[in-house]
């Protein structure tokens, strides 16, 4: 076997905000992946780091009364602790607010300068005149210049889905200050994105094996077909004041956060390099041999299969081997949600006592290596572990140690017994090689693994309950009957437990403990050897059985659900006051009088909701399909944070039902139903009296 030299990073967390399950996915899918190639011995490097710069961190680190220095010093302990919590082994993990980050950071601009890839022009920004900041676009909001939809960001609206840029909100505020916000003109620096240099080399980049088929179709959307060019220059600074680092040539600026993030990979990377003296270039340098892998969330795919290698390749950087992009998580088939008690975080699994190993066996059984997202349902995550791990795996140890302990002093079979059963495990279980099971590790199908090793211990299982070893062992003349059993027990166990070692890193290492065999690495042997090669020696002996992993109590997992419920609770008490206070200068001024031939052109109608679903990636949609008597209609509402969508289904409103229907980007709207409040949980539909049927006219 040719041994790999690997470097693997994962998306960097944002250093505002803590780590949830649905961040767990990525680390964890990344460190089974890492653990996997180490076990089978390749020369492999995990790194990753703290996302530490922009505005968001400037503004929390100044609420808070701290430094950003400090700010970012005391999550980057926290996420540290919670990635260890859940077994997730980094190399190096760091910040990218480093020496190391700023020096490839100032590197690259300058090579894409001397390029001249970098240009700079003046662009017009809405300016917050009390915090004496230009605002991001996230930090601006008002009314949506298409549909007049409330509060919505000022890069797109999640009512009608209409993109659009912030000098063209309606009514804008800042959301740092509440102030109104004032155009000023800025000298801005952009990559040239655009020029035919990186479009062309984008082209045969994305196509190239790079990416997944459907990250690379989604590329090609985003380039479009040979001759047209969709992309436009990219933005990398920001003006003062800003948490960064500051341009060299251009006093003031700061690269924008997304700039020097993905660089932060190179950056603690370095660092690790340092302290262990790796050759850095050897893994960075254009015509290097060595494999690159970003694992990442698909939300950032544009960055990292655009931006990013474009970047790399005109700085005379490598670029990614391959990059891996995964789906969402959604818990028990919606999006996490802090009412339901479902929007989870690391720390908060860990302090109820939960074993982060359960969790780590879920995620696996369920990724696949693609683009898919994946579903953590409560109750199938208690009967999938407690089937599996404990009432398969586990099982097969916890049935036949005790005997080997209590009547064979530890000592599995040696001698003709081991012959026996050597040749039992040839004939029964010729199929246990490694090949799928490697093969599907090394693509990141993680299920089909998962399946293959539970198939095997539904085997293993079979054959102990056949041969009954707590039956021959009321029979005190049957001792080599009983011993041969119980150490083809132990022996299936082991080979088990090398397949589940990259998902059970805690648990195997207790395994290890037990067996009394050492690290177990990936079972490697030649192709016409036969299974029982793999098998622990003749007469091995082990230690006494302790407890490896116990069974999920559905009562663990309600209070999970409960504690997180009463987090939000207290978070909506302390902000009631100001709620109430709000509430009473909310009301909207009476707009334009307009003539009874305005109002006249609007034709309402009766609507019963015949159905309601929650819209995929809209944090303020719902689809709702609607029955007006003569046909049913289509409408994306704007009510998700006010209804869950049971509560709609059969009710009567009313809708606007010769409005233009609209195309977003989750559908066609083909109307507008009519709701009254100040927006959030303040919303309310309209109802009519009963006796009202769909398709009436309301006058």
């Amino acid at each position: 076997m040719n041994k790999r030299k690997i470097l693997v990073t994962s998306a960097l967390p944002y250093a505002n905000g803590s780590i949830h399950l649905g961040h767990l996915v990525e680390y964890i899918q990344t460190d089974i992946w890492v653990r996997f190639q180490k076990m089978r011995g390749h020369e492999i490097y995990y790194v990753c780091a703290d996302d530490t710069h922009g505005t968001p961190i400037m503004l929390r680190a100044e609420k808070e009364g701290i430094t950003p220095e400090a700010l970012i010093a005391r999550v980057h302990d926290e996420h540290y602790d919670d990635f260890t919590g859940f077994n997730i082994h980094f190399d190096n993990y760091y910040s990218t607010h480093s020496d190391e980050t700023r020096h490839y950071s100032e590197d690259i601009y300058g090579k894409l300068k001397t390029a001249g890839l970098i240009k700079a022009r003046g662009i017009e920004q809405l300016y917050d005149p009390q915090k004496n900041m230009f605002l991001p676009d996230r930090y601006v909001k008002g009314e949506c210049p298409k549909c007049s939809a409330k509060d919505q960001y000022g890069d797109s609206c999640e009512v009608c889905g209409a993109a659009y840029a912030p000098t063209e909100l309606k009514n804008p505020y800042s959301a740092v200050s509440g102030a109104k916000p004032i155009k000023k003109s800025s000298e801005h620096y952009f990559f040239s994105l655009s020029d035919e240099r990186c479009v062309d080399f984008l082209r045969r980049w994305t196509r190239a094996g790079h990416l997944q088929t459907e990250a690379a179709n989604k590329m090609h959307e985003w380039l479009g077909d040979a001759g047209e060019n969709k992309l436009s220059d990219w933005d990398i600074s920001r003006d003062a004041p800003y948490f960064g680092f500051e341009i060299p040539d251009a006093p003031g600026k700061y690269f924008y956060v997304w700039l020097d993030a993905p660089i932060g990979y190179m950056g603690s990377f370095k660092h690790l390099c340092t302290r262990e003296n790796i050759d850095f270039d050897a893994y960075w340098h254009k015509e290097t041999e060595t494999e690159l892998y970003h694992f990442i969330g698909k939300d950032i795919l544009y960055f990292h299969a655009l931006f990013w290698p474009a970047m790399l390749e005109h700085s005379g950087y490598r670029t990614p081997t391959q990059i891996f992009a995964h789906g969402f998580l959604t818990v028990n088939g919606e999006k996490m949600s802090k009412s339901r008690g479902t929007f989870i975080t690391a720390h908060s699994y860990l302090k109820q006592g939960l074993n982060p190993e359960w969790l780590r066996y879920y995620y696996a059984a369920k990724l696949n290596g693609s683009m898919e997202d994946i579903d953590l349902n409560l109750e199938d995550f208690v009967a999938r572990v407690n089937s599996d791990l404990v009432g398969k795996f586990i099982n097969i140890a916890s049935r036949c140690a005790g005997f080997i302990t209590k009547r064979f002093d530890g000592k599995l079979v040696e001698g003709e017994g081991y012959q026996a059963m050597q040749q039992l495990v040839d004939e029964r279980f010729a199929s246990w090689r490694p090949d799928a099971i490697e093969k599907a590790f090394e693509e990141r199908d993680f299920s089909l693994a998962v399946r293959q090793i539970m198939k095997f211990a539904d085997e293993a299982n079979e054959i102990i309950h056949e041969m009954a070893p707590w039956e021959i062992a009321k029979n005190t003349d049957k001792n080599a009957d009983l011993q041969l059993a119980c150490s083809l027990g132990i022996q299936l166990f082991y080979l088990l437990a090398r397949y589940l070692k990259p998902i059970l890193p805690e648990t195997i290492r207790q395994v290890e403990g037990f067996l009394n065999c050492g690290r177990l690495t990936w079972p490697i042997f030649q192709a016409d050897e036969p299974v029982s090669q793999l098998l622990l020696p003749e007469g091995h002996a082990i230690n006494a059985y302790q407890h490896l992993l116990t069974r999920i109590d559905s009562k663990q997992i309600d209070a999970l659900v409960e504690a997180n419920k009463q987090t939000l609770k207290a978070e909506q008490a302390g902000s009631a006051k100001s709620i109430a206070t709000d509430q009473s200068a909310a009301i909207a001024p009476i707009a334009e009088t307009i003539s009874i031939d305005d109002f006249g052109k609007i034709d309402l109608r009766v609507a019963k909701i015949i159905n309601a679903e929650h819209v995929e990636g809209a944090d303020k949609l719902l689809k709702l399909t609607l029955d007006i008597g003569s046909e049913q209609r289509t409408v994306f509402a704007g009510i998700k944070s006010a209804y869950e969508p049971e509560q709609l289904k059969g009710r009567m409103t009313v809708m606007v039902a010769n409005l233009a229907p609209r195309k977003m980007k989750f559908g066609l709207s083909e109307g507008m139903v009519l709701a009254a409040g100040n927006g959030g949980k303040e919303l309310y539909i309209l109802n009519p009296d009963d006796g009202a049927q769909p398709g009436m006219k309301v006058k």
